[in-house]
């Protein structure tokens, strides 16, 4: 078996690996504080595209974890970056939050609901029955489809929400056409954010709660992958997977060292 090369760069899921609803996980802040005082590259990822780097920013800083904008990598960054290199200045009409929207903005597309390049779907607290009508009379008129991530459902105080993939389900019903996903387990969202970091994936490591998305994210873009047990993915589950991470640990706390 063909030996690693030390790891140099580091990418690692926000929610259950970080913070778990709203509140640090213990060792987090030690592994960002080891991680700024290093220099090395690294990325905190997220599917969720309702927020903008600078709002996560802010929000991780108010729970005592320092993340530099320029560290934050979400599935509507990742979107942005992935339509400037298929179709540059393109035209779409989006259903989503400030983060998609400010992304595609800076990204120099211009939102339309005039025969527009794409239909891009992403999340938001409040899908409108209307927008939707305008996506599948859009896409059934020849714009093609693209959802920031493919999350079925989403937390909340009161429970479960329908996410990003449970309403392009509701799309690709209506149309016929399915979406392209950018956002995990696509790989294209880590080999993205790890050309931002200058980073390469020989030398990079991958840490999430997840086995169906992080890790498996992880492992096609080439990465190690650290599965910790602090959120949806525990000891049991892992054997329901046909692949496996690199190494299960208890907490991101059990990683402090490795920096």
């Amino acid at each position: 078996m063909t030996e690693r090369k030390p790891i140099e760069s580091w990418l690692t899921d926000m929610d259950g690996v970080l913070m778990h609803e709203g509140v640090p996980v213990p060792g987090a802040d030690s592994f960002i504080k080891k991680l700024r005082e290093s220099g090395r590259p690294f990325l905190v990822l997220t599917n969720n595209s309702i927020y903008t780097a600078r709002d996560l920013h802010a929000r991780l800083n108010r729970i005592g974890l320092e993340v530099p904008v320029e560290n934050i990598w979400t599935s509507a960054l990742a979107t942005a970056k992935f339509l400037d290199t298929q179709h540059p200045g393109g035209t779409a009409y989006v259903i989503g939050e400030a983060g998609l929207t400010t992304a595609l903005h800076d990204a120099g597309y211009v939102m339309t609901d005039a025969d527009p390049d794409f239909v891009i779907l992403g999340e938001t607290r409040t899908y409108s029955f209307e927008a939707l009508t305008k996506a599948i009379r859009l896409i059934n008129d020849g714009a093609r489809f693209i959802a920031t991530n493919p999350d079925n459902t989403g937390p909340s105080p009161e429970g479960v929400l329908p996410a990003t993939g449970s309403v392009a389900a509701l799309i690709t019903k209506a149309t016929g056409k399915k979406p392209y996903f950018v956002g995990k387990p696509n790989p294209l969202m880590m080999r993205t954010g790890l050309n931002v970091i200058g980073a390469h994936s020989e030398s990079s490591a991958m840490i999430g709660d997840r086995m169906d998305t992080d890790v498996l994210a992880g492992l096609e873009a080439g990465m190690e992958t650290f599965l910790v047990l602090t959120g949806l993915t525990s000891q049991d589950d892992i054997d329901q997977y046909p692949y496996r991470p690199t190494k299960v640990v208890d907490s991101i706390a059990d990683l402090v060292d490795l920096i």
